[in-house]
C-alpha cells in the first residue's frame, strides 16, 4: 500500500510539473496579447485625471469605453489563469480608474462650484420658500417686540443687546456721538476695513448662521428662538436710534450690508426649519432616510448663505463708511435686495417668460399669442 501511494504521489508530481510550462507559458501569452491595450488605457485615464475628459481627442473618447470593457474582460481571465498577483493588483487598480473616468469623470472645483451658484443655490432656496417665511415671521416678531421695549424703556437695551455687539453704543449715546462715532464716521482705511472689520464680522455672522441652521436637528425650536433674538437686538438698535430722530440715517448705514446679511441669517433659518421639518414630518419614510434625503438641500442653503455672509463683511467692512450719503447707501442695498431677488428667481422669471411667448401654428407659420394662467 505504501508502495502505490509514492507512486501516486509520484505520478502527480510528475503531472503537475508537465502541466506548469503550460500555465506559465499561457499567462505569458495572455499578458503580451492585451498588455499593449493596457497601456493605451491607462495613458488616457492618466490624461482624463489629470487634464479633464474634455482634453481627448473624438477618437481616444471613443476607444475609452472600449479599452476600458476589454480590461474587465481581461481582468475576468486572469484571475482564472494567471499567475502573478500584482498583474491583478494591476488590472484591478487599472479598471478601478477607468471606471471613475468612464462613468464618473470628476467635475473639476470651478465646475462644481459654478454650478452650485448657477442651479443648485437658488434651486435649494426656491424649495425651501415657506420655511424662509416663517424664518421671516420670526425675525420680524423679535425685532418688532425688541424696537417696542427699548423705544418704551431703554434700560432694556442693555438687557437685550450684548456688550460685546455694543461697541460703546447705548442709553447714554447722545444724537451728536451717533452721528460722527458711528453712522458717519470717517473711513478706516483699506487694512482695517478688510484685515480687521470683515473678518470679524464675517467669522461672527457665520457662526450665528450655523447655530442658527444646526440647531433645526432640535426640533426647530431653538433656531426660531434664535432668529427671533436676532429681530430682539435689531429692534433695539433701531429704537435708540429713533428716540433720537436718526432712524432714516441708520436704516441707510445698515442697508448696504444688512440686504444681504440679514438675508443669509434667514436662508440659515430656513435651512435649520427644512432640517426640523423632516424630523417632525418624515412622510412614510423613518426620520433618519428622512433626514438623508432633503439634509444635503438644507446644507447647500447653509453654505450659500456662508458665500452671502462674505458679501455682507465686504460691503460692512469697505463700503459702509466710504460711501457717507444716505440716499446713495439706500440705493446701494436697494440693488442687491434687487440683484439677490432676481439671482434666486431667474429661472421662475425665465419659465414666465417663455410660457407667454407666440405659439407658432405647424400649418400655417403664424404667431398666436397664448394667455397661461398658473
Amino acid at each position: 500500500m505504501s508502495l502505490q501511494a509514492d507512486q501516486d504521489r509520484n505520478g502527480d508530481a510528475k503531472v503537475a510539473t508537465l502541466e506548469l510550462p503550460a500555465i506559465v507559458l499561457k499567462s505569458t501569452q495572455f499578458r503580451r496579447a492585451r498588455e499593449a491595450g493596457w497601456l493605451e488605457l491607462e495613458g488616457l485615464v492618466e490624461t482624463v485625471e489629470k487634464r479633464g475628459m474634455r482634453t481627448l481627442t473624438p477618437d481616444q473618447l471613443q476607444q475609452l469605453p472600449l479599452l476600458y470593457r476589454s480590461t474587465l474582460s481581461s481582468l475576468s481571465v486572469a484571475r482564472a489563469i494567471a499567475l502573478d498577483r500584482h498583474l491583478l493588483l494591476y488590472l484591478e487598480n487599472l479598471a478601478l480608474r477607468a471606471f471613475l473616468a468612464v462613468y464618473s469623470p470628476p467635475a473639476r472645483f470651478l465646475e462644481s462650484a459654478g454650478k452650485f451658484l448657477r442651479t443648485d443655490f437658488p434651486t435649494a432656496v426656491r424649495s425651501a420658500r415657506w420655511h424662509f417665511l416663517i424664518a421671516c415671521a420670526a425675525l420680524a416678531v423679535g425685532l418688532l417686540v425688541g424696537f417696542w421695549l427699548v423705544a418704551g424703556d431703554e434700560a432694556w437695551f442693555t438687557t437685550l443687546v450684548p456688550s460685546a455687539l455694543t461697541d460703546g453704543r447705548g442709553p447714554g449715546s447722545t444724537r451728536a456721538s451717533l452721528l460722527e462715532g458711528e453712522i458717519f464716521a470717517p473711513w478706516p482705511g483699506i487694512a482695517v476695513s478688510l484685515g480687521i472689520v470683515a473678518n470679524f464680522l464675517f467669522s461672527h455672522n457665520t457662526i450665528v448662521g450655523i447655530l442658527t441652521f444646526s440647531f433645526g436637528l432640535a426640533a426647530g425650536i431653538p433656531t426660531i428662538m434664535l432668529l427671533a433674538y436676532q429681530g430682539l437686538t435689531l429692534g433695539a438698535f433701531i429704537a435708540l436710534h429713533y428716540n433720537r430722530q436718526l432712524t432714516v440715517d441708520f436704516l441707510g448705514w445698515i442697508a448696504i450690508h444688512g440686504v444681504t446679511e440679514i438675508g443669509a441669517v434667514l436662508l440659515c433659518g430656513a435651512a435649520g426649519l427644512v432640517l426640523a421639518d423632516k424630523i417632525l414630518f418624515p412622510d412614510r419614510y423613518s426620520r433618519v432616510d428622512s433626514l438623508a434625503m432633503h439634509g444635503r438641500r438644507a446644507a447647500e442653503i447653509a453654505v450659500g448663505a456662508v458665500l452671502m455672509f462674505f458679501v455682507a463683511a465686504i460691503l460692512e467692512g469697505v463700503f459702509r463708511q466710504l460711501v457717507a450719503s444716505t440716499p446713495w447707501r439706500f440705493t446701494i442695498g436697494a440693488l442687491t435686495g434687487i440683484g439677490w431677488l432676481v439671482y434666486f428667481t431667474w429661472p421662475v422669471l425665465a419659465r414666465v417668460r417663455a410660457s407667454r411667448r407666440p405659439a407658432v401654428r405647424p400649418d400655417l407659420g403664424v404667431g398666436i399669442a397664448s394667455t397661461s394662467v398658473t
